[in-house]
């Protein structure tokens, strides 16, 4: 089992730079190409598309380890001509681009040299391709090198006109130092790691959407427009919101915090089960959140206390009025129906916000249950008293 896993590696990693070298590939030619599309493992490893044509198709090959050499006898030189020969119409002369983009280098005086963009000679190249063609003894290329001499002269020489090689690429741990790169322009100051890493969840949700099929291609518009849109949540106006509902487990948050005060308040007034799941999410995201951003310096103690005062001021008027409506002889129950009243009715105003461009509902909400959790708010009319029973109880 062990050797076997270990032979899998290489594999497992080059399917994971390819996902990854592609938002380089985004990054870096998409500002060329305005109107075009990215895609993954639709036409090719990865394709740019305009008005639903292939415009490039890139083979991406990454290896383990530095300083490897890429020659004309190298079976990925001949894989990766065969697919293009099997699936690019290699006689067409208005066929897609065609890159091979490889962490090799390409070395000197071979085809795959003389194909680089900026080196390049491509009667040369056919020259030495026809040589290997005909000479190599390699099995593992037979097949593409009898199917490149079957092209004829002239057609080898338009398909590779059409290629070009793409050496040095980066590795698979220097992608991202790539990404940062090409993302200098937005980086948010103090907050640069943070801001790289919502950019790579995008992408990996992105990317694993394509390669699901539920999405064709990335717009390089939509792309800018994502990375735009993180960028603006680090503005003095706005915040990050770095825990979405899809990352929580509700029933595991509602196994771990069913002892909380916030909770047991909510069953004071026997708020509905599901609500009261959904309450406890709200609680677990604003409070993560409060943190990380408290830790991530993108809100100070100040601006977030005078939120959780206004909230507690919401809270007392409201308070205040469901007061009023209770006969001075109000029994249990009628206390339940008009706390519930007050909970749902507080829940469903989310109009005072952190900052004004951060309108989440679930904050404000989640931010009552945190003051709930910590009694400075209830929706029992006896909520005080029965919280500091409670505090008895568990000290």
């Amino acid at each position: 089992m062990g050797k076997g896993s270990h032979s899998a590696a290489p594999n497992a990693i080059g399917y994971q730079h390819q996902t990854w070298w592609a938002l380089v590939e985004l990054l870096q030619s998409g500002a060329a190409r305005p109107d075009a599309a990215l895609s993954l493992e639709l036409y090719d490893d990865v394709a740019w598309e305009g008005e639903g044509t292939a415009t490039e198709l890139l083979q991406v090959k990454h290896h383990i380890g530095q300083n490897r050499t890429l020659t004309d006898s190298s079976t990925d030189v001949w894989r990766t001509l065969k697919v293009w020969m099997d699936e690019a119409s290699p006689a067409d002369i208005a066929g897609p681009g065609l890159a091979l983009v490889t962490t090799e280098a390409a070395a000197a005086g071979t085809a795959v040299a003389a194909l680089r963009p900026h080196t390049r000679d491509e009667k040369e190249a056919l020259r030495l391709l026809e040589h290997v063609a005909r000479t190599s003894e390699s099995k593992q290329t037979d097949v593409a090198r009898r199917k490149f001499l079957e092209l004829g002269g002239a057609a080898r020489l338009t398909f590779l006109s059409r290629i070009r090689v793409i050496d040095n690429s980066p590795h698979i741990e220097d992608v991202a130092d790539q990404v940062k790169r090409h993302l200098h322009w937005a980086l948010p100051p103090g907050h640069e790691d943070l801001f790289l890493a919502m950019v790579w969840r995008w992408w990996d949700d992105t990317a694993l959407a394509l390669l699901q099929g539920r999405q064709r291609g990335v717009d390089v518009g939509d792309a800018q427009a994502a990375i735009a849109d993180i960028r603006d949540q680090f503005t003095r106006q706005n915040l990050p919101t770095l825990v979405e509902l899809a990352d929580v487990n509700a029933r595991d948050l509602q196994q771990k915090y069913r002892t909380h005060p916030f909770v047991q308040q909510m069953h004071w007034v026997a708020f509905p089960p599901r609500n009261l799941q959904k309450a406890i999410v709200d609680y677990y995201r604003a409070y993560t959140h409060s943190v990380r951003w408290l830790e991530e310096d993108l809100i100070g103690l100040t601006e977030l206390t005078r939120f959780e005062d206004e909230l507690v001021d919401e809270w007392e008027r409201e308070f205040e009025w469901m007061l009023d409506t209770l006969n001075e002889d109000a029994g249990d129950d009628e206390k339940k129906t008009a706390g519930k009243q007050l909970l749902r009715q507080l829940l469903g105003q989310t109009s005072l916000t952190v900052r004004s461009r951060y309108n989440d509902p679930y904050f404000a909400r989640g931010q009552r249950h945190v003051l709930a959790d910590t009694g400075r708010i209830g929706w029992h009319a006896d909520f005080e008293t029965r919280i500091a029973d409670l505090l008895k109880v568990n000290a």
